[in-house]
């Protein structure tokens, strides 16, 4: 069984993420997380080793994770990651929902099409347009309708999950994968130039950790809480992996800025970077420009000494005031 697991996490508090997932891969350690909330835990081992079934190791989790991080969550549990997200969707606060494999056609039987994982809005419309408007419907048409419909590719992978079959699997990939921070403005801020200077904090705390760690990341999201509690993401990839502050600063700033936020309360921000990997297996574009050369050694320079004096030894002029 799988586990889909949705923190409920208080609305700037992403960094918790890693801490959580610890939690998880004490009781299997196959885990992957879905930034910036939930993580899917295949608990087929577990089950056998615990000597639980996938609703008791759903309880124990829950109780490991309000003991040791004070957050509830809300778990949904299936013998597919799909069938575990959607039943995670109908789980009230603190509950689990167990969809079993026999109960799987039953479950999925009047669930909108769109529901199903991998079926967008064009192919919803498109599925709908001919009575095809629900996973049961969908499941009991011949497999070369949907496939006209479709595609043959697209069109059998609908046809297999609308029949419960998911052949992705739980990727192992936890904390390595992503690395968040945030800042939250003790009032809703008005001021972009505010903004930015959160942001040119959280680029450089991620740059350093990112060093610290000699790894990289291959893209950076940027999400901006609002005060009515809405929240905007952007994702941009960068130009090479990298760990280098003021490219992170660079990158940070356009989605900002693209964001339109001039009249908006913002709440809180925050930063994660995705896809990291070993720095020293990342290729680096060489240039000739000696001050990139000349920023990346004062950058190794204080590294060293915040390592040495703390990590307020060394700030950036923006930041000092």
């Amino acid at each position: 069984m799988i586990l889909h697991v949705r923190f409920l996490l208080p609305p700037v508090h992403e960094a918790a993420l890693p801490a959580l997932l610890a939690v998880a891969e004490d009781v299997s350690p196959v885990v992957q997380a879905l930034p910036p909330d939930a993580a899917l835990v295949d608990v087929r081992g577990a089950e056998r080793y615990f000597g639980r079934d996938a609703a008791g190791l759903a309880a124990l989790l829950r109780v490991r994770l309000l003991a040791h991080c004070g957050v509830d969550s809300v778990i949904g549990a299936g013998p597919t990651p799909m069938i575990a997200r959607m039943a995670a969707r109908e789980a009230a606060p603190g509950t689990t929902r167990v969809v079993t494999e026999e109960d799987t056609a039953g479950f999925l039987a009047d669930k909108p099409v769109a529901a199903l994982g991998g079926v967008g809005p064009a192919a919803a419309r498109t599925l709908c347009s001919y009575g095809l408007d629900s996973a049961g419907r969908v499941a009991a048409a011949p497999l070369a309708v949907v496939q006209r419909l479709l595609g043959v590719r697209a069109g059998r992978e609908v046809w297999e999950r609308a029949r419960g079959i998911d052949r992705t699997a739980v990727v192992p990939d936890a904390l390595s994968r992503s690395m968040a921070a945030e800042r939250a403005f003790g009032i809703d801020e008005l001021d972009p130039d505010r903004q930015r200077r959160a942001l040119l904090s959280l680029a450089g705390e991620l740059g350093a950790r990112m060093r610290g760690e000699r790894q990289v990341c291959r893209s950076l999201a940027l999400t901006v809480r609002c005060a009515d509690r809405s929240a905007v993401t952007r994702t941009r990839t960068l130009r090479e992996p990298t760990a280098h502050s003021p490219s992170l600063v660079t990158a940070a700033y356009a989605m900002h800025e693209s964001l339109g936020l001039q009249r908006a309360r913002v709440r809180a921000v925050s930063l994660r970077a995705e896809g990291l990997g070993p720095a020293e297996r990342a290729a680096r574009q060489l240039s000739f420009d000696p001050s990139d050369e000349r920023a990346r050694r004062l950058e190794a320079a204080a590294d060293r000494a915040r390592a040495r004096f703390g990590p307020g030894a060394v700030t950036r002029g923006a930041l000092a005031a």
